[in-house]
Order: C-alpha cells, then sequence, then structure tokens
C-alpha cells in the first residue's frame, strides 16, 4: 500500500513538473521579475502559478477520471492522443522565440502579494488552454481512474496524493527556475531562454513520442517475436 501511494505521488510530481516547463506569458513574467527585482520575487510568482495550475489539476484529474470511468475501453486511446497532443505541444514550444517578449516585459514595483495575486490571475484566466495540457499529462504518465476508483476514504486518499504531488512538482519547478536565473542573473541575457525553450521542446515532444510508442507496444505486445 505504501509503495502504491509513493508511485502515486512520484506520478503527481512528474505530471507537475512536466506541465510546468513551458516559457508562456506567465513563465517569462516569473523570469523578469526575478532579473527586474530579486529572487524571492520569482519564488513567490512561481508559487503562484503552481496554485493556479494545481486548482486546474483538480478539475483536469476529476474530469479524466470520470471519462476513463465512463468509456474504460478507450483508456489506450487516450494515451495516444494524449501522447500526440503532448508532441505537438514540444513543436510549438521548440518553436517559440520568447526573447521579443522578455524585452517588452518590464516588472514594475509592487509588494510579494501582489506579485502572487496578478500571476494566480493570470493563469486562471488561461484555463482553456492549461486544463487540455494537464489532461494530456494525465494520459501520458497513465494516472488511470484505477488510481482512484475502490471508493471511500482510500480512493480520496489516492486522489488527494496524485494533487499533492502535482503540486509540489509545480512549485518545484518554479523554485528551480527562479534560483537558476538568479544565480546567472549578471550574465543572463534574453537570448538564453531560446535555447531553454528548445531544450523543453524537444524533452516534451520525446515524452510525446515515447508514450505513443509504449501504448503501440503494448497494444500489440507480439510484435517482432
Amino acid at each position: 500500500m505504501t509503495f502504491d501511494i509513493l508511485h502515486l505521488l512520484f506520478r503527481g510530481l512528474c505530471v507537475g513538473i512536466a506541465a510546468s516547463i513551458t516559457v508562456g506569458p506567465v513563465a517569462v513574467l516569473c523570469i523578469q521579475r526575478t532579473l527586474s527585482k530579486n529572487r524571492r520575487s520569482g519564488i513567490v510568482s512561481g508559487i503562484g502559478v503552481a496554485c493556479a495550475d494545481t486548482f486546474m489539476a483538480m478539475a483536469a484529474f476529476f474530469f479524466y477520471s470520470m471519462l476513463q470511468s465512463q468509456i474504460e475501453q478507450y483508456n489506450t486511446l487516450l494515451r495516444i492522443v494524449g501522447g500526440i497532443f503532448v508532441v505537438i505541444v514540444g513543436v510549438y514550444i521548440f518553436a517559440q522565440n520568447p526573447v521579443p517578449q522578455i524585452r517588452r516585459n518590464r516588472a514594475g514595483k509592487s509588494s510579494l502579494w501582489q506579485d502572487f495575486a496578478s500571476i494566480f490571475g493570470l493563469t486562471i484566466a488561461n484555463f482553456i488552454m492549461v486544463i487540455p495540457y494537464i489532461l494530456a499529462f494525465f494520459a501520458v504518465f497513465d494516472i488511470s481512474s484505477g488510481d482512484i476508483m475502490g471508493g471511500g476514504f482510500g480512493g480520496f486518499v489516492r486522489a488527494a496524493v496524485v494533487i499533492a504531488g502535482f503540486f509540489g512538482g509545480a512549485v518545484a519547478w518554479w523554485t528551480f527556475l527562479a534560483f537558476f536565473i538568479n544565480l546567472f542573473r549578471r550574465r543572463f541575457r534574453p537570448r538564453h531562454m531560446l535555447t531553454i525553450n528548445h531544450i523543453a521542446g524537444f524533452f516534451i515532444g520525446i515524452l510525446g513520442v515515447y508514450t505513443i510508442l509504449s501504448t503501440f507496444f503494448d497494444i500489440f505486445p507480439n510484435v517482432g517475436h
């Protein structure tokens, strides 16, 4: 039982990290605040993103679990579709150039609370784009309805563990990013974000391809024998 819980926590952690590794508008804002203000501003802004993403992950996880329980026979299809979506997102991230946006943004004077609240609201406002993205990673990391079904308190605990893992992964990523950017802030240039974009897009794309291939070989386990 303990191993199952730790495994769920780890998979939730992976979803939280994977869903956070994008250099979109909120990431650009976190980076800009770290560069223009200080590390604390970047971390607090990142926690704001993580909190907003976690609220949306709750909705996404509930929807994903309900969808799987209703059409369990399409679990494989959901993983393949999720993998394809993640590949598309990876290619999109790889092709994006955040440099102009970083140069346009200038972090003004604001309190840490204002940093948190403003980026929390900005992230929630993009729920139409964020929720499908999180859904895809639930499919990629194979978090299924079977993980939380079984009813009663046990099912609730398993669902809570997944969400706690997601939040922990998201906070870990944004904290790492703020520390990393702050560490090299004197030598950091906006063009370095292009390299980060390429690396993030590449790994996300590879994750999607791996999901598709692993699902394919699950369908045809005897191929090549």
